[in-house]
């Protein structure tokens, strides 16, 4: 059986309270026992719907083993036709084809799949609608369970954003007639622009679902006919609105979903004819996979974004792209390679003049430039403390003293920067102090991503505990992870 045949759950089964909580709790010891029980189908049927061995589905029954790989757990779904819902997942590709076959025929009405390359603007429509959907009512946990860590990389990242260079296919004709207007949509402009401001200084997820409620009126204005002139501006803000659920997805630890929120940025941007926030999507993808320790690929998807708006990106956005391509030499070790993209970004930037590029670039400045810079040096510091951790924490100090404690997010990763900046140099009074800095600029944040920094600074307070001051740093680094 593959994710193309006929499952062979009834519905009646999937309807039923301890199916529906075993499977939100990946309990599939239980989902299995339930499904033999009153779905009549046997430990082979179940293995061979799986593509799991009928041993292996006899450890789980048993609980001798538990199903944690991403991987099994779409297996399940598509083999035994498990809507993606019931177990944290995106509607699967099979029941995006069954709604479309039970939708009555219409002329005009047919709704292209999101792999067609070049890109069609109706395709996105539908995927934001999907994404949305099913994420409104995603359970928490089994979410996180089945999504965090679960990025893609390489050409199953890549492949799909081709479409990306090329010009966008024509969309079919919309069902609906919409009549919305300018002023509506002003305001979904200015509502994605608080959004994102929001998410810069604070981080964290606590306001992605109304972001995603956001997301999913856009899409449905854009299912009906709208005029050329809104209809464009409203692409546009479902890219700025995707956009910031992509970052707040990853920023609560739910990878795999920052993807599909960046693609349909990207897509969304693409059909709005914003090439330059396409272009942010992309180095926005890129930090992922350097956080994700895949430089190769961020570099690939750096260039992908310098393709698709060459000549018409602006002295800031250039600068942030050779930052980030900076950071993946960094990665690598590439020590020539990070400071000759480094010079790229000083330069790019001193040509930048107020009010002539995009309100969302506006953050990148000089304090944003030395953060990232300082940041990329402490990387490098880690493998020669003696030649980087020196300058690293002098990129860092410059960028605390322009932008303070109001850039939130950011200012919490540059005192836990800094903190291991003296750690590495040996000074370990400094380095207390750092971290006392670090502890409480990261509780005034949300931000996981701020959290998993701060685990990495545990470390170096572990070898001095001879030392109270060192071992009282610890302790509060301890006591904030554990809340």
């Amino acid at each position: 059986m593959d994710a193309t045949t006929p499952g062979p759950l009834a519905p009646d089964l999937l309807e039923r309270e301890d199916v529906r909580r075993a499977l939100a709790e990946h309990d599939f010891a239980a989902a299995f026992a339930l499904i033999k029980k009153y779905g009549g189908l046997s430990q082979n049927r179940i293995a061979s719907a799986c593509h799991l061995t009928p041993g292996k589905v006899s450890t789980i029954i048993s609980g001798q083993q538990q199903v944690t790989s991403f991987e099994v757990i779409c297996r399940i779904s598509d083999g035994l036709r498990i809507p993606g819902h019931l177990l944290g997942l995106a509607p699967r590709a099979w029941e995006t084809r069954l709604v479309q076959e039970d939708r009555p025929p219409e002329p005009g009405a047919e709704r292209p799949s999101t792999d067609e390359v070049p890109w069609r603007p109706d395709a996105t429509v539908d995927l934001a609608a999907n994404l949305t959907r099913s994420d409104l009512v995603m359970d928490r946990r089994a979410a996180t369970r089945a999504l965090a860590g679960a990025a893609i990389t390489g050409a199953a990242l890549l492949d799909p954003l081709e479409g990306w260079l090329q010009p966008a296919a024509a969309a079919a004709r919309p069902r609906r007639r919409g009549q919305l207007g300018a002023r509506e949509v002003e305001e979904l402009e200015s509502t994605a622009r608080a959004f994102r401001a929001w998410d810069h200084k604070y981080g964290g997820g606590l306001r992605r679902k109304a972001v995603l409620g956001q997301l999913s009126e856009v899409a449905a204005h854009l299912d009906e006919h709208q005029t050329p002139q809104v209809e464009q501006r409203l692409y546009q803000v479902m890219a700025q609105l995707a956009g910031t659920a992509a970052t707040m997805a990853w920023d609560t630890g739910l990878q795999r979903r920052a993807q599909n929120y960046y693609l349909l940025a990207l897509r969304a941007s693409h059909a709005g004819d914003d090439r330059v926030f396409g272009v942010n999507v992309l180095a926005g993808m890129a930090r992922q996979m350097l956080c994700r320790d895949q430089p190769q690929d961020a570099l690939e998807l750096i260039r992908l974004a310098q393709d698709g708006a060459r000549h018409i990106a602006g002295p800031k956005v250039r600068a942030m792209l050779h930052t980030r391509e900076a950071w993946a030499y960094a990665a690598m070790g590439r020590t020539a390679a990070f400071q000759r993209a480094t010079v790229q970004a000083a330069e790019a930037l001193a040509d930048a003049k107020p009010g002539e590029e995009p309100y969302w670039i506006a953050y990148f400045d000089e304090a944003e430039l030395a953060g990232t810079t300082g940041g990329r040096l402490l990387d490098l510091a880690r493998r020669n403390p003696k030649q980087h951790a020196e300058p690293a924490a002098t990129e860092i100090r410059q960028a605390l003293a322009q932008r303070g404690s109001e850039a939130g997010r950011s200012h919490a990763l540059d005192r836990i920067g800094l903190a291991q900046c003296h750690f590495l140099l040996g000074d370990l009074t400094g380095a207390v102090e750092e971290t006392h800095r670090a502890v409480d600029a990261a509780r005034a944040t949300r931000s996981s991503r701020v959290r998993a920094q701060l685990s990495e600074l545990y470390p170096y307070t572990v070898g001095n505990g001879a030392a109270r001051p060192v071992r009282e740093a610890r302790d509060r680094i301890r006591d904030l992870l554990s809340t």
